[in-house]
């Protein structure tokens, strides 16, 4: 942090006249930001319809052969939404559902919202033991899975309560113009909802602030994947901190989206920001570096969803015409660190980064709303920035029993209040929720939730993001639960112990996964088996790229593995004897690491 990212009440000021022509826009958000009775009956359902009143003619979806009008895909969801009563979906009901990205599953995901039901959005790279986790924690009564993951789905069905019923079936298709033939012992689904109304159901009228929307999967700070409750009131208040007070779409806007719709970047923050002004979603399967300024030229985007990944890819790749004089002037996403920033903004002519901080499980976000550089933004929640004991991995608690706050722009734990106003929705597993409150904080009684990341405090209620704490970390986007890979490690044949831990590679964002293995007496690692292992078993994202052998692993009295030391020592040999692999991009094994190759890595001779 420099001394230009402090925002002093002064330079606060000084930005505001810019954005008088938004206040109005602005107002009519912090209204649905701040709803605090939530038997309300607002809902994404009722947002979509919303639009379609406003903007009945205007693109609502679109991708490289379709281009929907929000009359259209309103109509579409209602048949679905119809078909789903038909067969006994009622409000509450979960249902599980699996597709890429493609235009069907936003249809989908808008048919479950009208009816209250709760759509359990997998993530699509998950395979095996964890899929099944997943599928069998949240309890699904129903199953919509797509042509291209009925594979995926079908290695671990016989494993998943309830998914010997008939399932739903999508072709990988346009499926509004060929339902394809679905498989033996399936129902499909877009052939069944032909038949049905294109008008709005009464039950959209019916949900409320409080009802679960999505069930979004995160890791959590520990163990497998955990399914996090995003309630209508917590899209809601997207809608009005993202779609009308920190964009400003309109019907004449495209915002292009290639982030997977199982994060909540996809489905709350970029949807909500869209349905706000009746703009367009033009939606591709899977990111693409080479082919994103060439989409960008072909939809007309002027905005695009990101995580700070993705930014850096783009920056990586060579000046193509496309870019020169694009369509783009915003963007909204998190993850855009301040060592890009600016070189991000400046090249591709962006006006507006709309950055944000938020969590699926959380119950405050950050939205760069003034347009400040360098900062997660503005928040109206109550939060605190408090000392944290990274030795000891737990917040700093003073003589009297109580936390305190850090100074400005000192590194700190971030923690919100959870109040009536700001409400916890938490886990579907309450133990796994009341893990992340803190009580008693400030004053006897008090409850916060506690975010699991630094922060700082930069003035004027604006953050900027620092690290992330505990057994988590971020690459490629996603976090990476160590729990969850150790656990994949330690079935390997001649692993005894594995501890997993993030690493910095120079030149990238985030932490990578690094593994430190203790072997059986005797046992030999077969490096290329390994390494085709953890791509059977684990998302790319997940599988570590470093390996070190230890002869003994270090534990707490707890039995917790002592990660502090293997940290800071990373990958780097000069630092140990130990013997130090590395997996580079490309390559089906691990090379042993030298200081050679040590010192090409650290060159950013590799791309990671």
């Amino acid at each position: 942090m420099t001394q230009a990212d402090l925002i002093s009440p002064v330079r606060f000021l000084a930005r505001l006249p810019q954005h008088l022509p938004r206040v109005p826009r602005m107002l009519q958000g912090l209204y649905y930001a701040g709803i605090r009775n939530r038997e309300r009956q607002l809902s994404l359902g009722w947002a979509l319809e919303r639009a379609t009143r406003l903007f009945p003619d205007s693109p609502a979806l679109m991708d490289e052969s379709r281009r929907l009008s929000y009359r259209q895909f309103n109509a579409w969801a209602n048949r679905l939404a119809w078909t789903f009563k038909a067969d006994g979906v009622r409000h509450g009901d979960v249902v599980a559902v699996m597709l890429e990205n493609r235009l069907e599953l936003m249809a989908v995901l808008a048919a479950l919202a009208k009816l209250g039901a709760i759509g359990a959005l997998l993530n699509t790279s998950q395979r095996g033991k964890v899929l099944c986790h997943s599928l069998n924690l949240v309890k699904p009564s129903f199953f919509v899975i797509g042509e291209e993951l009925v594979e995926a789905f079908g290695e671990v069905r016989g494993e998943v309560e309830r998914a010997d019923r008939p399932c739903y079936w999508l072709a990988d298709r346009d499926t509004l113009q060929d339902a394809g033939q679905e498989p033996e012992g399936w129902v499909n689904l877009a052939s069944s909802c032909v038949a049905q109304s294109d008008d709005n159901l009464p039950d959209s009228r019916q949900v409320q602030l409080k009802d679960a929307c999505f069930y979004i999967y995160t890791s959590g700070t520990t163990g497998m994947p955990k399914a996090s409750i995003m309630s209508h009131g917590k899209w809601i208040k997207a809608y009005g901190g993202f779609g009308h007070s920190g964009l400003t779409l309109t019907n004449s806007d495209v915002l292009y989206l290639t982030l997977p719709c199982y994060h909540n970047n996809a489905v709350t923050v970029c949807w909500s920001s869209a349905l706000a002004g009746g703009a367009a979603i033009a939606l591709r399967r899977k990111f693409s570096a080479s082919a994103f300024w060439k989409d960008v030229a072909r939809y007309n985007a002027t905005c695009f969803g990101y995580i700070g990944e993705l930014c850096r890819y783009l920056l990586n790749q060579p000046v193509t015409p496309e870019e020169q004089n694009n369509s783009l002037r915003c963007m909204i996403g998190n993850g855009l660190r301040p060592a890009i920033w600016n070189e991000f903004k400046e090249r591709f002519g962006i006006e507006h980064i709309t950055e944000f901080y938020a969590s699926s499980e959380g119950n405050i976000g950050f939205t760069n709303v003034f347009n400040f550089d360098n900062t997660v933004g503005y928040t109206p929640a109550t939060f605190a920035i408090v000392r944290y004991d990274l030795e000891n991995d737990c917040p700093v608690r003073n003589a009297k029993g109580f936390l305190e706050k850090v100074d400005q722009g000192e590194p700190g734990l971030l923690i919100s209040e959870i109040s009536k106003k700001w409400p916890f929705d938490g886990y579907t597993d309450p133990a796994k929720s009341e893990a992340v409150i803190l009580r008693n904080v400030f004053k006897n009684g008090d409850a916060w939730f506690n975010t699991g990341d630094l922060m700082r405090d930069i003035g004027c209620k604006h953050a900027q993001f620092v690290d992330r704490l505990g057994d988590t970390f971020r690459w490629k986007g996603e976090n990476v639960s160590t729990t969850e890979v150790e656990s994949v490690l330690g079935s390997f044949a001649g692993v005894e112990d594995a501890v997993v831990y993030g690493v910095e590679i120079e030149g990238t964002n985030g932490r990578c996964g690094m593994a430190a293995l203790r072997l059986a007496h005797g046992a030999q690692l077969d490096f290329v088996a390994l390494a085709h292992y953890l791509d059977h078993e684990l998302p790319a994202y997940a599988a570590p790229l470093f390996i070190r052998l230890l002869a003994e692993v270090e534990t707490t009295g707890t039995f917790k593995y002592k990660k502090t030391d293997l940290k800071h020592v990373a990958y780097d040999p000069a630092q140990t004897s130990d013997p130090l692999y590395v997996r580079l991009p490309g390559s089906n094994t691990f090379t042993q690491l030298d200081a050679a190759l040590h010192a090409r890595i650290r060159g950013d001779e590799f791309r990671f």
